[in-house]
């Protein structure tokens, strides 16, 4: 039987040719490749090594480089005498990050209960403006909603080495996290928890904000144990 194989273009944009190539094809294929869906279809995602040189407009070097960055960092996978190929992350792996995405944004709003100025944290609840009541009515522009209020949570709580650990955590397991956030009734669940995150950084209560802030997170862990049975 012959494999599902899939040879696809990311969204990409001509490098600037001010800055180095290399460190913007990193970039531009980490983001290209976090965005893309990767769990809508079995088959394999192959990358096409000229074409991505095509379309970002450079030569094989950069972007041998930055694959090779992007392999150690977990995002594909070199196959001898197959190619290069879009890594998707097992079940038990993706379990496993949001465990530690867990871990390190409670802390991050345990830090931020006290950090955090009033205004920043008014600035939380700005975020879900419009949402009240009907995420899942307009779950697109919910889930960029959702993902900013994890994102200033860790910035929030001033640790750099948090912001650092969980940059990558989020690109890893983003495309996971949008699917996920359209099922059952995980959005409208999500806005209430969130809501009492914030209230309880409010009254900076540390030690309810970062339980609240774990057990969101981990929430989604179970979800993805119990209910996402297209992850091997």
């Amino acid at each position: 039987m012959l494999e599902a194989r899939i040879s696809t273009r990311l969204a990409l944009s001509r490098l600037d040719a001010n800055d180095s190539f290399r460190a913007q094809a990193y970039l531009a294929l980490k983001h290209a490749i976090s965005a893309m869906d990767l769990y809508d279809h079995p088959g394999e995602i192959r990358l096409d090594e000229r074409q991505l040189c095509r379309d970002l407009g450079v030569s094989r070097t950069p972007i041998r480089e930055a694959l090779t960055v992007l392999e150690q960092e977990g995002f594909v996978l070199t196959l001898p005498r197959r190619g290069i190929f879009v890594r998707r992350r097992t079940k038990r792996q993706i379990v496993e990050m949001v465990q530690v995405w867990a871990a390190l944004e409670s802390m991050a709003a345990r830090l931020a209960a006290a950090r955090a100025t009033a205004a920043e944290i008014a600035a939380l609840r700005g975020m879900f403006e419009g949402f009240e009541g009907r995420p899942a009515a307009e779950i697109d522009g919910y889930s960029d909603a959702n993902i900013a209020f994890h994102q200033a949570i860790v910035r929030l709580g001033g640790n750099r080495l948090i912001i650092a650990r969980t940059a990558d955590l989020f690109l890893q397991i983003d495309a996971i996290r949008r699917r996920t956030i359209r099922e059952d009734d995980r959005a409208d669940r999500s806005i209430q928890d969130h809501l009492r995150i914030i209230e309880a950084l409010e009254r900076r209560d540390a030690e309810l904000a970062a339980r609240l802030d774990r057990d969101h997170t981990l929430g989604l862990a179970e979800h993805i144990e119990r209910h996402c049975h297209f992850l091997v």
